[in-house]
């Protein structure tokens, strides 16, 4: 018997699992990959209040090793259900818990058009710091408008011989700091109003077709196509103990709770208007901390 499952070793779920390590808990965290979930890819953050700039895998990392130090039991595996009983299934075994920690964040937003997935590691990458080394002196494509995708482009053009930012609007929802630095780059161009429709190649990545507001296609020969569109929650499984909105995200009660007593959400995961490290933070004590208080109740 644990007191506290905590599904998902992001930044929410390792912060719950600090405080509840701290409170003398017994803590079990299931993680399907790795830790540090979206933030490990980042190559810096400069966002976070008393950090100046640590990059996301020493954030994570850091944040890892505390947990690992307080002796929190980690497992890598695939939850397949939980019960309003707390009773957690994964993959290759059955865990019960007083209480219940969903934090497992969200995945990368899919294209969803032919060949995206056949061309994965291909030329096809949701991460341009893990897999921008590939494409060395050559050209590639970032799609998408928010900090990732300006990130990314900064990130590549130290890189590549020439990044095709490729936006659906004409204007971007990233920080403007971003943005100015991405203009001032002489191998850099916008490609605006637009969006992704087709793409090209035999073994690998060998084009992309463009469409814009107009209705107007182009070629662009490219050797690689990040896609940094946002994310999508995996919150089918958790159905029948949370509510879900029509974007699959958790509805939290107030800041934590869900509909099952016992059964707490934090981080990208939940219904929010904000989803950046230090509100993942933020969720993940709080859940930890709720859990514990109404444990003992």
């Amino acid at each position: 018997m644990y007191d506290i499952i905590i599904i998902g070793a992001g930044p929410a779920g390792m912060t719950a699992a600090l405080y509840a390590g701290r409170a003398g808990k017994k803590i079990l965290v299931l993680e399907v990959q790795s830790y540090g979930g979206q933030i490990i890819n980042a190559k810096m953050i400069e966002n976070y209040p008393g950090i100046e700039k640590i990059s996301g895998y020493d954030y994570a990392t850091t944040l890892f090793k505390q947990i690992t130090d307080l002796k929190v039991e980690i497992k890598y595996e695939t939850v397949l259900k939980i019960t309003t009983d707390k009773k957690v299934t994964t993959n290759k075994d059955t865990y019960q818990a007083k209480s219940i920690i969903i934090a497992n964040g969200a995945q990368n937003r899919k294209l969803n058009i032919p060949k995206e997935k056949d061309f994965l590691g291909k030329g096809i990458s949701y991460c341009a710091t893990c897999d921008g080394s590939f494409y060395k002196g050559q050209e590639v494509a970032v799609l998408g408008g928010g900090n990732t995708a300006l990130e990314d482009a900064l990130y590549l053009t130290n890189i590549v011989n020439k990044v095709y930012v490729i936006h659906r609007r004409d204007t971007f929802r990233g920080e403007d700091k971003y943005l100015k630095e991405l203009q001032a780059k002489d191998n850099v161009e916008f490609i605006l109003n637009s969006t992704v429709i087709k793409i090209e190649g035999k073994d690998k990545l060998e084009n992309i077709i463009i469409k814009d507001n107009n209705e107007e296609e182009k070629v662009l020969k490219v050797a690689g196509l990040f896609i940094a569109i946002g994310q999508v929650p995996n919150n089918e499984i958790f159905k029948n103990v949370v509510d879900i909105d029509e974007k699959g995200y958790i509805i939290s009660l107030d800041n934590v709770h869900t509909k099952t007593k016992g059964i707490y959400v934090a981080g990208d995961t939940r219904v929010k208007e904000l989803r950046q490290l230090t509100t993942a933070v933020s969720d993940g004590s709080t859940a930890a901390i709720t859990a514990i208080k109404e444990m003992n109740q």
